[in-house]
């Protein structure tokens, strides 16, 4: 999945649009009503990740469930999060994992970044 792609999807499931706060190619994706982030799409080198390449790539952090976080960890294209807490939040290799996984984990991100309902 391409960043493009991402944005594309935030913004018909959910009406999220991509900021960015920092003025550089970092974007977060906000819940309209609480202004919480459930996405946060970055372009980071290999070497910061401790990954085998050279140069920068696209990543995505989402939160998670703890539990799931475990699991998927161990499998290909998915870290720690990067410079969020580790507990919580994932990090997603975007062009290592299919596009169908990244979008069940942006449904669970949005879901769980939600809050309460009154």
């Amino acid at each position: 999945m391409t960043r493009k792609q991402l944005f594309a999807y935030a913004k018909r499931k959910y009406g999220g649009v991509a900021e960015y706060p920092w003025n550089d190619d970092n974007a977060v994706i906000r819940h309209k009503e609480n202004k919480k982030w459930y996405a946060l799409i970055m372009n980071v080198g290999c070497d910061k990740l401790k990954i085998e390449g050279e140069g920068n790539m696209d990543i995505l952090n989402v939160k998670c469930d703890p539990v799931l976080i475990g699991s998927l960890r161990c499998q290909p294209g998915f870290l720690p999060a990067y410079h969020m807490n580790k507990e919580k939040w994932l990090t997603i290799l975007l062009d290592r994992v299919d596009d169908k996984r990244i979008k069940s984990l942006i449904d669970l991100s949005y879901t769980l970044t939600e809050g309460k309902k009154k």
